[in-house]
């Protein structure tokens, strides 16, 4: 009889504890796709974009750039200035596929899964940071805790291409846009923190101010957006090789 008890005892503990566990992966995927739906809800977006690049004595570089996208899956980023970075360009398309432009060689080049981890035209942000693609296709999501206004996930690339381990986000609890982020290398040491200011403009939540550090080197990335634009009809026409090259 107490055997019986014992084992009832035991099977009911393990039944709360998988639906524990169920309940954390539903709830992650929940908060990711949330996220997702603040990231892309506008149907198109377009805006400008300051960069300002600072190393570890705390100059700065300034440049210039334009942004356009259209639902989850096509972007245009493009630099205007200076000079010597104007016309430099990444076109992100479904499928991972990637483009970048430059005007010095006349002709665009496919960049290649291998190489998504390369800075991006000196920034602290990768083409994979910059590639337009929601997070619940990118990562598998872990609850580790909710604190004060932010839910705290795990994320686990789904590639194992990717150069990062995992990405600690700590998320907005009420609004579901992404506060700050800190990205793990393959030995599980962090390289980078990012950081996100956002803005409601219209229905809209907006990424006014991201910032990305680069913890080896001591060197930070701030992008701070304006002039932007929602739904506007952008054709599709506008994320082809094409108008990358114009």
């Amino acid at each position: 009889m107490k055997k019986i008890k014992i084992k009832t005892i035991i099977f009911s503990v393990l039944i709360i504890a998988g639906s524990m566990f169920t309940s954390n992966a539903q709830d992650a995927n929940t908060i990711l796709k949330n996220v997702d739906n603040v990231m892309y809800s506008p149907k198109d977006m377009a805006g400008k974009t300051k960069i300002v690049l600072i190393d570890k004595a705390g100059k700065e570089k300034t440049r210039e750039a334009t942004i356009i996208q259209k639902g989850t899956d096509k972007r245009i980023f493009r630099f205007t200035a200076p000079s010597s970075q104007a016309g430099i360009a990444v076109l992100s398309l479904p499928n991972d596929v990637m483009y970048l432009y430059m005007p010095a060689y006349g002709k665009e080049r496919r960049i290649s899964s291998s190489v998504k981890n390369q800075k991006f035209a000196g920034t602290d942000f990768s083409y994979d940071d910059m590639e337009a693609k929601p997070n619940a296709e990118k990562y598998t999501p872990k609850l580790l805790k909710t604190e004060g206004d932010v839910h705290v996930l795990e994320l686990t690339p789904k590639s194992q291409k990717s150069e990062y381990s995992k990405v600690i986000m700590k998320v907005h609890k009420t609004n579901f846009y992404p506060v700050s982020a800190e990205f793990y290398d393959k030995g599980n040491k962090k390289i980078k923190e990012g950081k996100s200011v956002y803005v409601k403009i219209g229905n809209y939540w907006n990424a006014q101010e991201m910032t990305m550090t680069d913890l080896k080197k001591n060197h930070t990335t701030k992008m701070i957006m304006s002039d932007v634009k929602y739904d506007q009809g952008l054709s599709d026409e506008e994320f082809t090789v094409r108008k990358l090259k114009q």
